[in-house]
């Protein structure tokens, strides 16, 4: 039987070369800093949103939002509208913000800690959290252990991606060598979540680290999980994904990031309110996408490892980069030479006043 491959047709951003992206950096001193204006020097007009997410569970605010007209309710007395673009993984969307061809995404945290190291500190900024947990190590039925993942290939949705820091920093305090060329004593494989899954089903890879519902798709197809990520962070918490913006374009749209706030933090209150609806609403978005959408048993199991919330989870990113430094996919001193963490990476005043304006507790950063 052929396998089965679910939302593999998605429409990815372009990759653009590594000097023009850094060229493409905001050049603003922060979050308090004057943003990049038109020759005028005013701020541009603009129509539209351009919003990034990936077709995974851990990014259901987005497509929840869209689906529900969450984000085009609070964005309309603006005259402003989304345009969505999907990536498979954070580096891409990482990419697209450099190239000043995306405004704001759903993103990981590693991801999210090299855009800010690489631009020095000034690109982009968190400006609010969207969901915690729901990421794990799925392996063939007969893995028990490490010493039986050696001489073994598993994937990553990207090379430097949330999860593939995660899985190699695992394997390091294992006592296992990786390499990001695939080799050590195991071997990592990043691809798109949907070419794992097929890869799996072919015997090509033994396992894979990955977000929801890529957990539970290969649940289906008969692996087992062998680490649940929420098992090694303190109380199961810890940022799969958050909200970062470019710093110009906060500083030129403070009201567009306001008003599309808003429509996160209503697309949350919608999912807490009512998840049934909600995971119809993410089944529908999600097909309407790729052209498929989990079966129905798969997005309750996926649905039940998250937790959708406004708060980014400071804590966790920072540890997170510092895996990401352990393994060798950032460098400390990029870290110290942006600002160190967390920095001026996270702007929360305007998440905290669209919170208040809710009658909802702020987050700290």
């Amino acid at each position: 039987m052929p396998a089965r491959t679910p939302w593999n047709r998605l429409a990815v951003a372009l990759p653009v070369a590594a000097a023009l992206v850094l060229a493409g950096c905001g050049s603003s001193g922060g979050s308090d800093s004057s943003a990049s204006s038109s020759p005028s020097g005013e701020a541009e007009e603009i129509t539209t949103l351009r919003l990034g997410y990936f077709p995974n569970l851990t990014h259901a605010p987005a497509l929840v939002g869209v689906q529900q007209g969450t984000f085009k309710a609070a964005l309309k007395e603006l005259g402003i509208t989304v345009t969505p673009t999907v990536f498979n993984a954070g580096p891409d969307a990482v990419t697209a913000l450099f190239a000043d061809s995306l405004d704001c995404s759903y993103i990981g945290p590693n991801p999210a800690v090299n855009a800010y190291v690489q631009s020095g500190g000034e690109a982009v900024r968190v400006v609010a959290g969207s969901t915690s947990a729901g990421a794990a190590l799925v392996v063939r039925p007969e893995i028990n252990d490490v010493e039986g993942m050696k001489g073994k290939s598993f994937a990553t949705p990207q090379l430097g991606n949330t999860q593939d820091v995660a899985f190699r920093y695992w394997l390091k305090e294992q006592g296992v060598e990786t390499t990001p060329e695939g080799g050590g004593d195991v071997s990592i494989k990043p691809q798109s979540n949907a070419e794992g899954l097929a890869a799996y089903a072919s015997g090509e890879i033994d396992g894979a680290w990955v977000p929801e519902p890529w957990v539970s798709e290969y649940l289906a197809q008969g692996a087992k999980v062998l680490v649940d990520e929420k098992t090694l962070w303190p109380d199961g918490k810890f940022v799969t994904t958050h909200i970062i913006c470019r710093t110009d374009f906060i500083a030129q749209h403070p009201d567009v990031v306001a008003a599309f706030l808003a429509g996160h933090v209503a697309s949350l209150d919608s999912i807490a309110a009512d998840p049934t609806a909600a995971k119809e609403s993410f089944a529908l978005a999600l097909s309407a996408l790729t052209g498929s959408s989990p079966k129905p048993e798969i997005l309750d199991r996926a649905w039940e490892q998250l937790e959708f919330t406004a708060d980014p989870l400071t804590g966790t990113l920072v540890k997170s980069a510092e895996d990401a430094v352990a393994v060798g996919l950032l460098e400390q001193a990029g870290i110290d030479a942006a600002g160190g963490l967390p920095g001026k990476l996270y702007d929360l005043k305007i998440l905290n006043e669209v919170l208040q304006a809710a009658g909802k507790p702020a987050v700290s950063s």
